[in-house]
């Protein structure tokens, strides 16, 4: 009887001890598979310099989450693909994300031009999609699961120059007459857009307005034409590649006019810095974030000391102050969304960004109407005082100054532009 009850109870126990085996076998695996956020990023091509520099900070960002223990009970898994700087790859790349990889979100990759090709595949599936840096992308689309991490605020065209037309405004003698020239793609176009009501709010007279083919490489024609209309403010709404011709171009035609820059794009990374070198003295242009006290945010040094720990191996912008930080903090956002959702449902999701303020590595973030930022943090900056191509001027605060708005200004602006040369 005894021997039959120890039996009966051994038996058990073992039974209970390959339940509880297979129970612990199956139980880590449903609860370690990944959440995949898919994405295209410039990786190649002319955006690439900043396409990289952010996909290392959302790569960091992974790392920190997954060390943390990842995100409502999984770890978390960057899936994306070269988008070679191209917009007409990016509806393939979105289309084999959710086909055929299978990804839990999407998320955009880096600029206005890759951005826009992917919202009609987002709006199609009915996806939430942030998006890292897209300018007044929405406001033709009008998608309410958008949402843009990019600091212009609620009137993105407008909001991108605003600082640098308060800033002309306010010199003496002022101002009368500015030039537009933009890029004929989809951020050139929207932030000329915004530079053109900014000018005829100020009362400016727009001596010259066109656009330019994005396959320019000679610029001198195009500033010698400028040149021609004799503008006070000269504004250029430009990416990359074109930012630098246009730069050259300027210097080697002997611009004049007062106030020189605006929304040229690629002149905060610093292998362009570094590339143009004395050149860019005078320049006033649009940032949105630098490395001053004024800008200073929680956890902010932490991450570009991992960055920059990082850069030279992974082959990127040593400094990261552009599209590093702000790929972190990107990732940061969609991280917050999904452990405030605790779902990965789309309409759950959306309702948290639509409703949350958002702590990042570089500020608070309130997304308000067509998912954009409730509130504008554009800056402007002029540089100055730069010799060379040495990395060691670049860093922090040594070559360029916030001159716009005043709420973060570390100092004013040296005008006209010739005196900053």
């Amino acid at each position: 009887m005894h021997t039959q009850r120890t039996i009966g109870r051994s038996w058990r126990v073992a039974a209970g001890m390959v339940a509880l085996a297979a129970a612990l076998a199956a139980g880590p695996a449903v609860a370690q598979e990944p959440i995949k956020i898919g994405f295209g990023m410039a990786l190649t091509g002319g955006l690439a310099p900043n396409g990289k520099s952010a996909l290392l900070g959302m790569k960091i960002w992974e790392e920190d989450t997954n060390a943390k223990g990842g995100l409502i009970g999984r770890p978390v898994k960057l899936v994306y693909y070269d988008d070679q700087s191209n917009g007409s790859t990016v509806p393939g790349l979105y289309a084999k994300l959710l086909d055929v990889d299978k990804v839990d979100m999407i998320v955009s990759g880096y600029a206005t031009g890759m951005i826009a090709p992917a919202m009609p595949v987002a709006m199609q599936r009915k996806k939430v999609f942030p998006a890292l840096f897209g300018t007044g992308v929405n406001s033709e689309f009008k998608y309410d699961k958008y949402f843009a991490m990019i600091p212009t605020g609620p009137d993105p065209k407008r909001s991108f120059t605003k600082p640098f037309f308060e800033l002309s405004l306010a010199q003496n003698p002022k101002p009368l007459t500015i030039s537009l020239a933009a890029a004929d793609a989809e951020f050139g176009r929207n932030v000329c857009d915004g530079a053109r009501d900014n000018a005829k709010k100020a009362g400016l007279k727009i001596v010259y307005d066109k656009t330019y083919p994005p396959t320019t490489t000679d610029f001198a024609p195009i500033v010698r034409a400028i040149q021609g209309t004799n503008p006070d403010i000269a504004v250029f709404c430009s990416y990359p590649p074109d930012s630098v011709g246009l730069i050259r171009a300027i210097n080697e035609v002997g611009f004049k006019a007062k106030i020189v820059g605006g929304a040229m794009v690629g002149l905060q990374a610093t292998a362009i810095k570094r590339q143009l070198g004395p050149l860019l003295n005078g320049i006033t242009n649009y940032e949105t974030w630098v490395p001053s006290k004024t800008m200073e945010f929680p956890g902010t040094n932490e991450f570009l000391a991992k960055y920059q720990a990082r850069a030279t191996t992974e082959g990127v912008d040593p400094l990261g102050y552009y599209l590093g930080t702000w790929g972190y903090a990107y990732a940061q956002l969609i991280g917050q969304a999904i452990a405030g959702a605790g779902s990965l449902d789309d309409e759950k999701l959306a309702a948290y960004f639509r409703s949350a303020t958002f702590d990042t590595i570089l500020g608070p973030v309130k997304f308000g109407a067509q998912g954009e930022w409730a509130e504008s943090r554009m800056i402007a900056v002029q540089y100055h005082g730069i010799k060379d191509d040495s990395l060691e001027q670049f860093k922090g605060m040594n070559s360029q100054t916030i001159v716009a708005p005043p709420k973060y200004a570390t100092g004013t602006m040296i005008y006209p532009y010739e005196k900053g040369k």
